[in-house]
């Protein structure tokens, strides 16, 4: 018998087609995939629908955990002076007379202590067109100005680094009318003491 099998002996070799292990193979990793892409996208809509994934803790009774804001103190800044340790020096720099004294009487009122009342130094005097200009030492920044400014809300303040002493000036400018109000300069005061706490933001249960 020619062609392409060849009989040899007395047994005849079985016809069998070959087996497709290829085809089978890649069905097989096919399946796979679908199956995972599908467990995937279910389980993406049980996170959705169930908000996130948080779990709720035993303890808290089914309460999540959540960002609570809770105010922290800030931190302890230097206690400001009373008025009556603070020197001002009050200087007319208007064309109006008799306004520094004026001034100078109502600030003792308030507690202040007054040093030089009198007319600006030639730097300021005609040249200070707001309310006013305080003046003062480097360590009064923080310090003797800010109680002073609560007198009289808007006044520029500046410090000069080479002046000596913790007396402070309040030199009376063209748009000065009068001093705030006692009750409303209390009510500043009283705000430079106590600044609201600053909010933090903390993760509970």
């Amino acid at each position: 018998m020619g062609g392409k099998y060849r009989i040899k002996g007395n047994k005849y070799p079985r016809m069998r087609r070959p087996r497709r292990r290829g085809r089978l193979v890649v069905l097989a990793v096919a399946s796979a995939a679908v199956l995972g892409v599908g467990g995937w996208g279910t389980w993406q809509l049980v996170d959705v629908f169930t908000g996130g994934g948080t779990k709720a803790s035993a303890a808290g009774g089914g309460t999540d955990c959540a960002a609570r804001t809770k105010a922290s103190p800030s931190p302890s800044a230097e206690p400001l002076p009373e008025p009556r340790a603070i020197t001002v020096n009050v200087l007319n720099a208007t064309t109006r007379s008799g306004l520094a004294k004026k001034t100078a009487d109502e600030l003792k009122k308030r507690g202040f202590k007054i040093g030089d009342v009198g007319n600006a130094p030639k730097q300021y005097d005609k040249k200070v067109k707001g309310t006013g200009v305080l003046l003062g030492p480097t360590s009064a920044l923080d310090t003797a100005l800010p109680v002073l400014g609560a007198q009289l809300p808007g006044a520029e303040r500046r410090t000069e680094a080479a002046r000596k002493g913790a007396a402070v000036d309040l030199v009376i400018g063209d748009g000065f009318k009068e001093l705030a109000k006692k009750p409303d300069a209390d009510r500043a005061l009283t705000k430079l003491a106590t600044p609201e706490p600053a909010p933090s933001s903390k993760k509970g249960c």
